[in-house]
Parts: structure tokens; C-alpha cells; sequence
């Protein structure tokens, strides 16, 4: 559709729940397809994207989504959190989308760039949460902030 060329496109992917995982997953898929460079951030609770052992059990979760057409108390009840995943899993399967190492793989065989949040990764492995080992083998590196500012010059940023 567009012919621009030397386009960027950066997102920074900062949450760790299933709704917030594939609106950059999704998007950055597009842009290899339209042949935008991409490069994706993960940082804070994005992290869980990338984390091996969580990556493909990350939870939708119903509780203060305004959106959602249940009151509150009742996504806060014991289980709600499962049924309400269960139920977003099963329709990203009918859409045909990938899980979410699947997707990542993806991305990264088009071409797309993925760094981890050197900032996030020291102050999660205080609290034993994620260490190298743990992340996606796809991840290219992890990179302080300076980085990604040098990397994402002249980019469009997206930050979710």
C-alpha cells in the first residue's frame, strides 16, 4: 500500500497480560509485512512476554477493565481470571493467531529486532523473577535505555 522506504517502527511493550501482549505482537507483524523495520522493547511487565517459563501463560485479567460487560466484583471472584483467559485463548485460536513464542518466532524470522530492558531484567532479578536464562532464545540483547534511544531514531514509537 505504502511505498516509503527507510520506515521504523518501535514498540515498547511494558505489560505482561494476554490483551496487552498481542496489540504488538499483532502490529509489529504488520509492519514486517509492509516492510517496515521493527524493533521490539520489552521492559517492566512486558517482560513476561519473553520469560520462557511465562510467555505462554499469561493471563487475561477482568478485574478494572471497563470494557469488560461484568462488574468488578464479580471478575474478582476465585477463577475468574482463568475463565476469562480460557475464553480470550480461544478466540485468538479462531482468529488463526499464533501463541505468543510462536508469534515472537515469527516476528523475528521476518526480520523484527527484540531487546530486553536492561533496567527491568537487574531490578527483576533482585526479586529472582527473570534472569537471562529464563528469556526467549530470539532476544537479541539486553540494552539499557541510552540504546534504544540510539536505536529508535527517527522511528514511529508505540508504547503498550
Amino acid at each position: 500500500m505504502f511505498e516509503d522506504k527507510g520506515r521504523k517502527l518501535c514498540i515498547i511493550c511494558s505489560k505482561g497480560t494476554l490483551d496487552m501482549a498481542y496489540p504488538g505482537l499483532v502490529l509489529a507483524n504488520a509492519a514486517l509485512m509492509e516492510g517496515i523495520d521493527v524493533i521490539l522493547f520489552f521492559t517492566f511487565w512486558g517482560l513476561d512476554m519473553i520469560n520462557k517459563k511465562k510467555m505462554n501463560k499469561l493471563k487475561f485479567v477482568p478485574v478494572a477493565n471497563p470494557s469488560m460487560p461484568i462488574p468488578n466484583m464479580i471478575g474478582g471472584l476465585p477463577g475468574m481470571t482463568s475463565m476469562a483467559t480460557a475464553v480470550m485463548k480461544k478466540e485468538i485460536e479462531k482468529l488463526d493467531f499464533p501463541p505468543v513464542d510462536e508469534f515472537l518466532e515469527m516476528i523475528s524470522d521476518a526480520g523484527g529486532k527484540m531487546y530486553a530492558c536492561k533496567m527491568s531484567m537487574d531490578m527483576f532479578a533482585d526479586f529472582h523473577m527473570m534472569s537471562e536464562d529464563d528469556m526467549f532464545e530470539r532476544i537479541d540483547a539486553v540494552v539499557g535505555a541510552t540504546d534504544f534511544m540510539e536505536m529508535s531514531e527517527g522511528a514511529q514509537i508505540i508504547f503498550i
